[in-house]
């Protein structure tokens, strides 16, 4: 099943835990914010399957749990 992923910015401190697992996932931004980088935080590409296990982990890793994971492109009601 695909998996889609955004960063709260809101809650993100900038640690850089996310991007130093994998940093064709995250990268931080000018403002030292991390964010999803296949489509600029928006949740609307699904993660690659070889690395959604990358993703989980920076899930479990990001200390104020800004990164956000969902089973569909993130702004797409049920």
């Amino acid at each position: 099943m695909a998996k889609y992923a955004i960063v709260d910015q809101e809650t993100c401190i900038g640690c850089g835990n996310c991007e130093g697992l994998d940093s064709d996932i995250f990268d931080l931004d000018e403002d030292g914010l991390a964010f999803v980088k296949l489509d600029r935080n928006q949740g609307s590409v699904p993660i690659p399957e070889n690395k959604v296990e990358k993703l989980e982990e920076a899930v479990e890793e990001c200390p104020t749990d800004a990164i956000k994971v969902s089973d569909q492109p993130f702004g797409e009601e049920d």
